[in-house]
């Protein structure tokens, strides 16, 4: 592995585990048992480092789902999606944790940012529209936008609104899970008695997945 691609694989690590406020570029370079001056070399300061990190999660979040391609029927559409989305939230974890400073801080990266989030509202909608048409959705454009904007909204949100919600919060795998089953919640009451059954289904098959992650955490901290 190349030095630039090492360097940002330790601070994507450094990252998640410690949070990013917490981490310098010593810290990294120490992780890497590399000088501070080697990784200036590649990288100016740490926002480039996130820049680096940022541009590998937009790649990740392109390749992870493309809404054109042929599923086996709607309701693995809707599985696909979140799968991706929410997996791609947790290897990158660090970034949603403190999303509002991270952006503060940096314009540029704010409109990469923004780019990313109206490739996931333009899959999201191709996937409610496809639910439309299948007459799992009985709502309008606009009913089917506003839905769309308030998932888009949760899913953005969902890991910095957890860690507020209590002091020294720990964000585990389970804290994804329960992102996606709040997203599921939203989008039952909405569907008709068939969308209701596969959404019911989705959210049996995410609150087991919640329940293994719980176990595992559980035993991580004893």
């Amino acid at each position: 592995m190349k030095t630039q691609d090492r360097i940002i694989h330790a601070a994507l690590a450094l990252f998640n585990q410690h949070g990013e406020p917490n981490i310098t570029t010593n810290h990294i370079a120490a992780d890497l048992g590399i000088s501070p001056g080697n990784l200036y070399y590649h990288f100016r300061n740490k926002e480039a480092i996130i820049h680096s990190i940022f541009d590998q999660y937009a790649q990740d979040l392109a390749l992870a789902f493309d809404p054109s391609q042929p599923q086996e029927d709607t309701q693995a559409l809707l599985q696909h999606y979140l799968d991706a989305t929410f997996s791609l939230m947790w290897r990158y974890r660090f970034f949603y944790a403190n999303l509002p400073d991270i952006l503060r801080r940096d314009e540029a990266l704010q409109h990469k940012y923004l780019d990313a989030q109206q490739q996931l509202q333009t899959n999201l909608m191709t996937i409610l529209q496809h639910y439309s048409h299948a007459g799992w959705l009985n709502l309008s454009e606009s009913g089917l936008a506003a839905v769309g904007e308030t998932l888009k909204q949760v899913a953005s949100s969902w890991i910095f609104y957890q860690s507020a919600q209590a002091p020294q919060t720990h964000i585990h795998a389970g804290v994804i899970y329960k992102g996606v089953l709040q997203m599921l919640a939203l989008l039952h009451p909405l569907t008709s008695s068939q969308g209701q059954t596969a959404i019911a289904s989705l959210m049996d098959h995410y609150q087991q997945q919640l329940v293994r992650q719980d176990i595992r955490a559980l035993d991580t901290l004893n």
